[in-house]
This record gives C-alpha cells, structure tokens and sequence, in this order.
C-alpha cells in the first residue's frame, strides 16, 4: 500500500538535513535523499515515488501540489479495500502466537532452535514475534550516542553490526537464501551510513530517526528466521510490523496501541501475505503519520501481546531463560517455588513491583479476549513453565501456590519516603493534589501512598535518585506554609525498599494481613509504612533496605513453608551427631509433610571448626 505525508510533516528531516548541509556544504542534498529513497520504511514516506517530487520541492523552497499525492493514495486504498472482502484474515484459536527474546534469538545456534520449536509446534497457524540478536538494541542505540556526539567511531560500530549479522547468517543459510539476505542487509547498512553521516554532521538526533535506526535490529532478526524456517521446508514470510501496529504517544515513555486502525492494517497486510507462518518484528511499530516509532523497553513482549489480540489467537507463549514465574526473587530466597498459575491481576502487580514476570502493559491486550499467556524456558523444554490466565482457569488447577492465598512476593530496592506532616494538613481540600502535582511537575515516579485517615501527614515512596528533586520541589510549593506553621515538616527517609504481597484469594481470606506482620515481627524487622488497596490484591509495606532480603525470606516462609519452622544448632558432630545429622538429612521432608514440621540445620560446631548458614 502506498502511504504520503502532508508536506508539514517532512520538517523535522528538512531541519536536520539544513543544519547538516550548512556545516558541510559538499554532502550534497539529493545524494543523500535518493540513497534514504531506497528504505523501505523511511519516516517520511512508505513508498518514496510518492512523496520524492514533493519532498523535493520542499527542499527548494517551492510550494507544491498535495492533490495528486492523495489521489494516487486514496485510488490505492479502493483497490485494497475491494481485495480485503475477497480474503478476510482468519481468527481465533487456529493461532498460536511465539515471542522470543534477545537471548532466545543470540547465535545461529540458538536461531536453530527457534526454528525447530516453531517446526514442531503443530498449530494450525503460528505467528513468531522476534526481538532483536541480544545486544544489538544496545549497539543501536550507541551508534546514534556516536553520531550525534561526532565520534568518528560509530562508523566502526556500525561495521561491527553488519558482521555479527552477516557471520550468523552464513552459518544459517546457503544458496539464494543467502545471497538475499546479505544483499539486503548490505543494502540496509548503507542507507544507515548515510542517515548516520546526517547526524554526525548536525549534531542532533530526531527521535523518528532513532527509533527506524535501532528498529532494524528487529528487522534483520525476523529476516534471518523467517529464512531458516523456509530451509525447513515451511511456507513462511517475514512481516515489518511498522505496516501493520498503530500506536499513539501517550508520554515520553508509553504508546497507546490503536486496535482499530491495526485491525484494518493487518487485514490488508493478509491479503498479500496469506501465509499460515508469519515471523514479525517486535519492539516497533508505526504512528497514525506512518512514521516509525517504538513500543519503548520490553516492547517485544507488548508486541506479541497486541498481535494475540488482534488474531484472537489461542496462547501467547512467551519463551525465556527462566522456568517460568517464581514466588519470589530465587536469587534472594532458595525456597522460591515455580507457579503453575497466575491470574491476570496477580502477574500485574508482581510485575508492577519488580517481578521479572512481564511488563504490566503486556497483560492488558490479551485480558479482554480471556488469551493465556505461558512463561516458559527455551533451554529448559520439559518445564511447563507459568500459565497466566482469568481465575476461574487458573483455580482448576492444583497449583502449590492456592494452597496459600499468597501467590508471591516482589521488593523494589533504591527507594526513599517522603513525608510531609502538619496539622494544617486535616480537613484542608486539595492539599494532597497540591503535593503530587509538584511531584509530576518535576518528573518523579510515585510508587507507594500511605496516608491515615487523620490527615495529618501523607507518607509516599520515590525512587532514592529522585528524592532530592522531590523534596526541593516540596519545600519550595509549600515554603508560606512552612513558615506559617501549617505544615511541620517534610521528611526524608533515605535507604528503603518495598515488599509487595500479592495473591487474588487474599481478598476472601481473613487474617491474612496478621500473618504477614506476625512473620515480620518475628524477624525483627521494623515496618516505616504500609499500603493495601482495597481490591485487597496486595500488601505493601516499607522497610530498611538492610532488613529487605530478611523480610522477604521471613514471609515467604511463613506462607510457603511449615508453620512450624525449628533452627537447630549440633554442638559436636561426633558420631552421635553425626548419625542425627543423617537422619535429618533421610527425613527432613517427611517431617514437614506428616507433621508440619521444619527443622533446619543452621550451625555446626566442632572442637575447631564453626559452620553457620543462614538456610
């Protein structure tokens, strides 16, 4: 389908290309424009013929005719209208729908893997949503830092990338196969060359032109396993998901997927493409202008989530290095257990709270069609890895975790509490507006509120490298009520972390809040604040970044281990000390599952050795 933009839209190219063209008069303006007119995807145009008279034009400074331009669009858009009724894109659980991270797709040997899993998954129709090689995105990203910076260097960093991809592309494919690809992707390296030199030489990055610069790595990725698939004897092609994902710019952050407009794209996109495999990218996508954006950092996962919804698909597996979602950070507690299931609620808030789980937005698309989402391990494929579903699917299931109405725990560390008191504060409307608008103002994050009901203080947490900002930002809004004695004082409370206790089955269960702080007073660990929502889908508190990873083992034992947790010491492991230790070690676990008993070995002391262990 051929796209055009309005003139206006071309400026931000004019723009940089001036300030290029005045600090290097020889670069000349057509030489770079006709190289940048072979993309595919340029930001400016999808079919450059379209918009190469035009843009031209514009260049020259003359005025130019848009009539014709949409005419030829709108004549294109009949015809494809009329093709869309011939063949409608087919929906629902014929499709199966694969992401692969970074890591899954990082040598050619990993690459052969992901070709054999698609190959031996016997959907009737799969779609496969790649990330880029692992640590392309970064070399992506630092060729623009190079660019625009003036460092000569980038051009060796960009000939880095062409090798990693040309040498893996070698050890993949033969014959045609890979005289196209390395064609292709010299062909794409030059057409880098020459936007990189642009702005090098302005000095200035747009961010349409950073996102279709580090987009490629995306494409180069679904090329390569689209081909490999093919040399398996599959019926398989590659999709540029900037043809099909509209998204609007919601913040400097976030995009808003426009489900509709993408429908209507992608029905088109299948009436050209009717394959039963298609391998797209992930990460990027289009706005309504046509112009080439991002889905941010782990927008892979959001793109494979969007697409399930678009094809009504049957699953969205996302494959990984991990056996799937864990009660808690393994790193930090070894008793951490594999979920079977989550609820949809449930992965959003550990998510939310630093779970390695998927990023929250990811969730949001498949949720409305009831579309599961499978954590699993590519280089574990006996793990059944984590089912995220509604809770009535996931309740079927004798999943360990629903013994506990507790399904998992996640901590965020590096934060800080900020509290701001005063009895002025009581009774006073928008106070509270008044304090977090000046948060928003300079940029902070919040990610906790706790306030009594008193009203005389509002306690929240930022993140520790923000909280100085913050607090000046405070002191400065609300200087004549410091003075005048309506507010005593806003506080700093450095060196935090936050311990979230997340479960669905906590809102029907009764004491479930006691058990947690029972657990943490046992501990010894002293709580700086609390929050709980009142879907009562998770507890919040607040305590010393010291005292995080004893918390975390604390609950986590409390509500995933025996109630009756012993630690032993064994004062001379001799031969009768040595024979309780064996039998601890035989029956250890029948003890725990008969009689609800944990004993735990945390010492042993010799006549000159001591050993201690915390587990």
């Amino acid at each position: 389908m051929a796209f055009a933009y309005p003139v206006s839209s071309c400026y931000s190219f004019h723009n940089l290309c001036s300030n290029a063209f005045s600090r290097e008069p020889n670069l000349k303006p057509r030489k770079i424009l006709t190289t940048l007119n072979k993309i595919h995807r340029f930001p400016l145009f999808h079919r450059p013929a379209i918009c190469r008279t035009d843009y031209f034009s514009l260049w020259e400074g003359r005025d130019s005719s848009k009539s014709n331009i949409f005419a030829s669009v709108a004549s294109a858009d009949a015809v494809l209208d009329e093709a869309v009724e011939k063949a409608l894109l087919p929906k629902g659980d014929t499709w199966s729908i694969h992401k692969f991270g970074g890591t899954c797709v990082g040598t050619s040997e990993r690459i052969r893997n992901v070709a054999d899993i698609i190959v031996k998954d016997k959907s009737e129709r799969k779609l496969v949503v790649v990330s880029a090689m692992a640590k392309v995105t970064d070399m992506m990203y630092d060729l623009i830092f190079k660019a625009q910076s003036r460092d000569d260097s980038y051009t060796n960093a960009l000939d880095a990338v062409l090798e990693k991809h040309k040498s893996t592309a070698i050890d993949l494919l033969e014959g045609d196969g890979l005289t196209k690809f390395i064609s292709r992707l010299h062909q794409d390296i030059s057409n880098l060359k020459a936007m990189l030199r642009a702005i090098y030489v302005a000095g200035h990055a747009t961010e349409s032109f950073s996102d279709f610069v580090v987009g490629h790595g995306e494409l180069w990725s679904a090329q390569l396993l689209s081909s490999v698939i093919r040399k398996n004897g599959l019926d398989c092609n590659y999709m540029d998901t900037r043809d099909v994902l509209v998204v609007n710019p919601a913040s400097s952050n976030q995009v808003d997927p426009d489900y509709l407009e993408s429908g209507k794209r992608l029905e088109k996109w299948y009436t050209d493409n009717p394959y039963n495999i298609i391998v797209a990218t992930g990460f990027i996508a289009s706005t309504p202008q046509n112009i080439p954006t991002t889905l941010k950092r782990d927008g892979s996962d959001f793109s494979a989530a969007i697409m399930g919804a678009l094809f009504r698909a049957r699953q969205v597996t996302i494959w990984t290095d991990v056996d799937g979602v864990y009660s808690a950070d393994p790193r930090k507690v070894s008793e951490a257990v594999i979920l079977k299931t989550l609820s949809y609620q449930e992965a959003w808030e550990m998510s939310y709270f630093g779970a390695n789980v998927l990023h929250p937005r990811t969730i949001i698309p498949v949720m409305k069609y009831d579309i599961p989402i499978v954590i699993r391990n590519i280089f574990n494929l006996s793990a059944p890895g984590t089912m995220i579903c509604r809770p009535v699917v996931c309740e079927n299931e004798n999943d360990q975790g629903l013994v506990s109405p507790v399904k998992g725990f996640a901590t965020i560390d590096h934060v800080a509490l900020v509290n701001v008191e005063g009895t002025g504060m009581a009774g006073v409307p928008g106070t509270a507006s008044s304090i977090f608008s000046a948060v928003k103002d300079v940029g902070a994050n919040v990610v906790m509120i706790s306030q009594a009901s008193s009203e005389h203080s509002v306690c929240f947490a930022v993140p520790e490298k923000e909280v100085k900002t913050v607090s000046t930002a405070l002191e400065s809004r609300f200087r004549q009520a410091l003075g005048a004695g309506r507010l005593s004082q806003i506080a700093v409370i450095p060196n935090c972390s936050i311990l979230a206790t997340v479960g669905q089955k906590m809102a029907s269960t009764p004491g479930v809040s006691a058990t947690l702080f029972n657990a943490l007073a046992k501990a010894n660990i002293n709580i700086r604040a609390i929050a709980q929502g009142c879907s009562e889908y998770n507890v919040t508190v607040v305590v010393k970044r010291e005292d995080c990873i004893r918390a975390l083992r604390a609950v986590h034992s409390r509500f995933y281990l025996s109630r009756t947790t012993i630690a032993m010491g064994i004062i001379g492991p001799g031969l009768i000390g040595g024979t309780l230790l064996d039998q601890l070690r035989d029956q250890a676990a029948v003890l725990k599952e008969k009689f609800n008993i944990d004993l735990r070995v945390m010492g042993i002391t010799g006549s000159r050795t001591m050993l201690l262990s915390d587990e």
